[in-house]
């Protein structure tokens, strides 16, 4: 099991310690996400004149809808790998049974090559028999 990291970061001018799994850079990214975010909701002068606990909530709602925007693109991937993926199973199996279909196939020409080639040797040989017994 991978060790506990902490790491130090700095967070609208505010130095945290934070813990998690993850590596320090990760959470020195998310530090760096949280800022941005900040950088966002600040440009719109009202933001800084509401109560803490509404500009709190804000910046909730904005990483929450981030969240589940990339959460739908990340669906949307899933869902179409998980089409491509069945289709190319698909076609594997398509191609197998193809494969078995000229297997069987092949098997029937050669089959029908060497009758084809017996009958070719019984005319021969009828048509030799024929010309012997006309010529007696």
């Amino acid at each position: 099991m991978q060790d506990q990291t902490t790491a130090e970061v700095l967070i609208d001018g505010r130095t945290y310690t934070i813990a998690g799994f993850e590596s320090d850079e990760y959470l020195q990214q998310v530090a760096t996400y949280i800022n941005r975010k900040l950088g966002e909701l600040k440009k719109n002068g009202d933001y800084m004149r509401l109560d803490l606990d509404t500009r709190n909530a804000l910046l909730a709602i904005n990483i929450a809808d981030d969240y589940f925007k990339e959460k739908g693109v990340a669906d949307d991937i899933r869902g179409d790998r998980e089409l491509k993926d069945k289709l190319v199973l698909d076609m594997k199996h398509e191609i197998i049974a193809r494969e078995d279909q000229i297997d069987k196939d092949s098997r029937q020409i050669t089959e029908l090559q060497k009758k084809l080639n017996d009958a070719e040797k019984r005319i021969v040989e009828l048509e030799t028999t024929l010309k012997n017994s006309k010529g007696r």
